[in-house]
Order: C-alpha cells, then sequence, then structure tokens
C-alpha cells in the first residue's frame, strides 16, 4: 500500500470511464500511482457528493 503523500502539489486529476473494463478510473497525472478505479455501477453520482 502507497504512503500517504507528504508534499501537495498542484496536480493535474482526470476521470475517464475504461470500456473494456468497465470501471470508472481518477488518476492524478502529474503523480506516478496516484490512481483509483472502481466498478462502473459501483461510482458515485456527484448528487452523492453534493
Amino acid at each position: 500500500m502507497s504512503q500517504p503523500a507528504t508534499e501537495v502539489s498542484d496536480g493535474e486529476v482526470v476521470a475517464a470511464l475504461d470500456e473494456a473494463s468497465a470501471e470508472f478510473v481518477i488518476a492524478d497525472i502529474a503523480r506516478d500511482d496516484a490512481w483509483l478505479a472502481v466498478g462502473e455501477g459501483e461510482a458515485p453520482t456527484l448528487r452523492d457528493w453534493c
């Protein structure tokens, strides 16, 4: 398991639906190994975050 970041950067966060695996992926493309993926049906909706 990765250690928590000790520095904060201005990263660039993107999200996409990987159609091949049916996973929703969120990644900070400015950092190595800073991503997560969940099954398409398990991804939260924007309403869930508000």
